[in-house]
């Protein structure tokens, strides 16, 4: 058969073990191709990128050419490529030998030009830059290069035009996390210090984290809890629910990050921006429950609270309402209070005139005592008015025991208005300070992924 004779008379005095030219000052010119087929895995904790390619070559072996018209007009044959010389070239970033599958043959046409396709998976190391994670863009390389023979006997070059190779994702599977953006091309030498240079072919691999997933699981639950965080501050002050409802969130926060930990990127070179989102917000939990028991710590009622010092009033109920838009409260809390003064001050006038007659003696009693001076009459006079003096002493240390709780009552009004402008004002403060974090991470985001 014709295959068998072309076979027969190309290796029967082939020898492999030399480069295949017949005046070795001639170089061998290997032109590599390159297509990515999928990204099988990114670990970013090892810097190791795992894809799978296939990978073209060809070059010119002077030692196997024929004339077609002596072997029926056959102008291409497979060999076995363990029968003939196959150049050296490797990949610089390899890391482990993955598992790609053997291709025993190579094809050879009738001029001498060899082609070697093979898919290789290749395991490379890539410095992945993950501060931008889950919207970041990584940028590895494949660099092709003879591992022994210099540029004068073995010269790289592409295969097709770099704009085909650079946009070329006919074969790219696109289901998978990562998409291909584009494939970079570059030709140099290389060469360490005085020794020869040596031809190397540059591909860069350009990749971009589909965030949808990341989005979903990790940054809207977290958006979720601050936002309920911020809700919490519509709660009464004064009442024991906003502590218990921000303690809440702080260990459903802790729970999340928990959770979460493994599915961050984790490396010994960095920390990814969403990590100190994650640390920023936990922070801001923090403060929140911090403001919190402050506020109720300085509205809650006590027996012996002082009266709010001036400067405090002034400060608080007179400039911050004004900038605050509060007044209406302040206003309200001045009303209540007046009409409380004003009532206390009735009740005391009633008290007073109540009181007046006991501090004499009864018009009965003393038209009594002016007319007869009877013993018994005096003798009950007398107990009459021990018992009246009883219930003066009594009903005065009710009175004083009234006043003196009205004016606690008035003084925890006091520092309960104090308390709610207090509030008022921190918690503005604390969501200008959430709003400005916010649009600076959702800058630092867009700038990276436009980058």
């Amino acid at each position: 058969p014709t295959l068998r004779r072309l076979s027969h008379y190309l290796l029967a005095h082939y020898q492999k073990g030399s480069r295949p030219v017949r005046d070795w000052r001639t170089t061998t010119n290997v032109a590599i191709d390159l297509m990515v087929y999928a990204i099988l895995s990114v670990d970013e904790k090892n810097q190791v990128l795992t894809t799978y390619i296939w990978y073209r070559q060809h070059w010119t072996d002077e030692f196997l050419k024929w004339d077609p018209a002596h072997f029926d007009n056959l102008t291409q044959i497979s060999l076995p490529v363990e029968s003939i010389w196959v150049p050296d070239i490797l990949i610089n970033e390899f890391v482990d030998v993955g598992k790609s599958p053997h291709v025993p043959y190579v094809y050879v046409s009738h001029h001498g030009e060899v082609q070697n396709l093979k898919p290789i998976q290749v395991m490379t190391a890539c410095s992945l830059d993950i501060y931008s994670f889950p919207f970041d863009v990584q940028n590895c390389s494949l660099t092709f290069t003879s591992w022994l023979h210099h540029i004068r006997d073995i010269n790289l070059s592409l295969w097709r035009q770099p704009e085909l190779v650079k946009f070329d994702r006919s074969v790219f599977m696109n289901q998978g996390e990562w998409e291909l953006l584009y494939i970079l091309s570059r030709f140099q030498e290389f060469s360490v210090k005085s020794s020869d240079s040596y031809a190397e072919m540059k591909f860069y691999v350009v990749i971009r984290r589909r965030p949808l997933f990341y989005t979903v699981s990790l940054l809207l639950p977290s958006i979720f809890l601050m936002v309920m965080d911020i809700v919490g501050f519509y709660l009464p002050p004064h009442s024991g629910e906003r502590v218990s409802f921000k303690i809440t969130l702080l260990l459903g926060y802790s729970v999340f990050l928990i959770i979460v930990s493994d599915t961050l990127p984790a490396t010994a070179v960095g920390t990814p921006l969403i990590g100190i989102y994650f640390v920023v917000c936990m922070a801001l939990l923090v403060i929140s429950l911090t403001e919190t028991i402050l506020i109720v710590c300085l509205v809650h009622k006590q027996d012996l609270q002082p009266h709010v010092p001036e400067w405090v009033k002034h400060l608080l109920l007179e400039r911050a309402t004004v900038l605050l838009c509060v007044r209406d409260r302040k206003k309200y809390s001045q009303s209540r209070t007046q009409s409380l003064d004003i009532s206390r001050q009735v009740e005391n006038n009633d008290s007073t005139a109540k009181l007046t007659p006991y501090s004499c003696e009864d018009p009965r009693e003393c038209g009594a005592v002016g007319g007869t001076r009877s013993t018994l009459a005096f003798a009950g006079r007398t107990e009459g008015l021990a018992a009246l003096q009883e219930v003066l002493r009594e009903t005065m240390a009710i009175r004083q025991l009234l006043e003196k709780r009205e004016e606690f009552r008035d003084v925890a009004r006091e520092w309960l208005q104090v308390g709610y402008v207090l509030d008022v004002l921190l918690f503005r403060v604390y969501l200008a300070a959430v709003l400005a974090y916010s649009i600076t991470l959702g800058t630092l985001w867009s700038v990276w992924r436009d980058a």
